[in-house]
């Protein structure tokens, strides 16, 4: 899922904010300890991220896959003083740990945790949000959209993770998997979709990123 040279990511990250002590507890802790630490956001997209919060200066953001907590840390450094990020999972098996992060973090007041499905949860948050990450179960991109463009801003972004899928979805498409041809559908939606703007970010494994005009 890495497709930028290894000798240019790792002067990239030499040349960038370093990672806080935090993200770094948190990085080694998921690699020793959870299944597919891969799914971890990391350094260099956790920075990407946490400048694209601290630009747009939300304050809404809604999370949709917390996982270990990291991207949702990175996301909450750009929050206006009041602001508050949202952040929905399924697996209940990491919430101390997602807790535990984000307290030592600072965070507690910033981030509320939703254990459960993001399509039944989603409806039930009231808010009008300014930054939406969707980094969740791939089937549902195009369904996670469809529930959250009407509640976000104008102005706002959604920005969906994992969108070149380790380079699947160059493929034929007659013989995707069904996460690939999900991934591929999400990418042309969001192109054919003139409600927005977009661009698709070859960062890590690839970020779509749509601006809501």
């Amino acid at each position: 899922m890495e497709f930028i040279d290894e000798k240019i990511e790792n002067y990239a990250l030499a040349h960038s904010q370093a990672e806080s002590d935090v993200l770094k507890k948190l990085n080694r802790e998921t690699y020793a300890k959870v299944i597919a630490p891969r799914m971890l956001s990391g350094h260099l997209q956790g920075n990407l991220l946490s400048m694209l919060s601290k630009m747009i200066s939300p304050q809404q953001i809604l999370e949709i896959g917390t996982y270990t907590g990291y991207s949702g840390i990175c996301l909450a450094q750009g929050l206006k003083e009041n602001g508050k990020l949202h952040t929905i999972d399924i697996n209940d098996e990491l919430e101390k740990m997602v807790r535990s992060y984000i307290a030592e973090a600072g965070l507690t007041d910033k981030i509320e945790l939703y254990l459960g499905n993001a399509l039944t949860i989603i409806p039930t948050i009231n808010e009008t949000f300014d930054f939406v990450f969707i980094d969740a179960d791939k089937k549902n991109y195009s369904a996670y959209y469809d529930l959250v463009f009407d509640k976000v801003s104008s102005g706002g972004y959604i920005i969906a993770d994992n969108v070149l899928w380790s380079g699947k979805v160059l493929g034929d498409e007659t013989i995707m998997d069904p996460d690939t041809k999900a991934i591929h559908d999400y990418n042309k939606k969001i192109h054919n979709d003139s409600r927005v703007e977009h661009m698709l970010l070859p960062v890590r494994d690839g970020l779509m990123i749509a601006r809501k005009k």
